[in-house]
């Protein structure tokens, strides 16, 4: 238990020094290539935060654990929403620009697509190849948009001009590495302190784990915030989510099939969606999202763990 303890403890600092280094780096490159933070948060943040829903998703499919794939993915962009955007607003307000309407309308549109493919019941081949596709042109979008639009450097808070190459591409490595070292040690430290008090496969695999791999998010928007940079903050989430049900779902189900448990169709798949809609109001207006908002996410969060618990996941 001790160990666990110090499992837990180191996992939470990695995590949150690991989300500062890729913060600095994914900044100072959009300073370097002339592109919106915002875009950077949206691809290379979020690829690296989605990094141990990737590893979690593909070794439960290989392990026959589909709906453990499944649950991680639909849980962590739950947790994204409700826990990652509603930590950091106690602490610093997080606007939220109008100008990531267009990335919020491409998750959304994802959410979707994802729900109409489940009510299918399984997520198999030839899901997976459709979810992959759709990726495909959300990358292509982003390249397309990254050659059209330049920021000067004034429109970067927080970048460093004189940072040079080699130093942003340290920052970023150190992140995309450290993330989900972060996030395996405090999850696999949590898993077996819950184990030793008796809690449930099922619910540990719809909270804590979901949870744990949701922490690099949590890291990354809780710096991002601090460092007022709003555009990596909720890009970072808009593409986590996106990458998740796109990219993390759509590799895994290249190897194996994953069924839907009826109780995700019925309850989860929706929370997820409603959710996503609830940061309509402030993307559309443009408005930050401050401490009275942050707190209600966080209670809405701990009123959906609580019904997880109360119906045994």
């Amino acid at each position: 238990m001790i160990l666990d303890l110090l499992f837990v403890a180191g996992g939470l600092a990695l995590l949150l020094l690991a989300g500062d280094f890729l913060v600095r780096g994914a900044v100072n490159l959009a300073l370097r290539l002339g592109i919106p933070a915002m875009m950077v948060g949206v691809t290379v943040v979020a690829f690296g935060t989605s990094a141990p829903e990737l590893l979690v998703a593909v070794q439960a499919v290989l392990a026959d654990a589909g709906g453990l794939a499944l649950g991680n993915v639909v849980g962590s962009n739950i947790a994204n929403i409700l826990l990652v955007m509603g930590a950091p607003a106690l602490i610093a307000p997080v606007l939220l620009e109008r100008e990531s309407l267009r990335d919020f309308g491409i998750m959304i549109a994802t959410t979707l697509l994802f729900i109409a493919l489940a009510l299918t019941g399984v997520i198999g081949l030839w899901q997976a190849l459709l979810l992959l596709a759709a990726f495909a042109l959300f990358l292509s979008d982003n390249i397309v948009r990254a050659r059209r639009e330049r920021v000067a450097v004034e429109d970067l808070e927080g970048a460093d001009p004189k940072l040079r190459g080699p130093k942003i591409a340290g920052f970023l490595a150190l992140g995309l590495i450290g993330l989900p070292l972060g996030a395996k040690l405090l999850v696999d430290g949590s898993v077996n302190i819950a184990e030793a008090l008796g809690v449930s496969d099922v619910v540990i695999g719809l909270t804590i784990v979901a949870i744990g791999t949701s922490l690099p998010e949590l890291a990354t928007t809780l710096m991002a915030a601090l460092r007022r940079e709003g555009g990596v903050a909720l890009g970072n989430i808009l593409g986590s989510n996106i990458f998740n049900l796109l990219l993390i779902l759509g590799v895994a189900g290249l190897f194996g099939q994953m069924e839907v448990p009826p109780a995700m169709l019925r309850v989860d798949l929706w929370v997820m969606l409603g959710t996503s809609l609830l940061l309509a109001p402030f993307i559309l207006r443009g408005r930050a999202m401050g401490r009275l908002t942050g707190a209600g996410l966080l209670l809405g969060y701990g009123g959906y763990l609580w019904f997880l618990f109360i119906n045994g996941g």
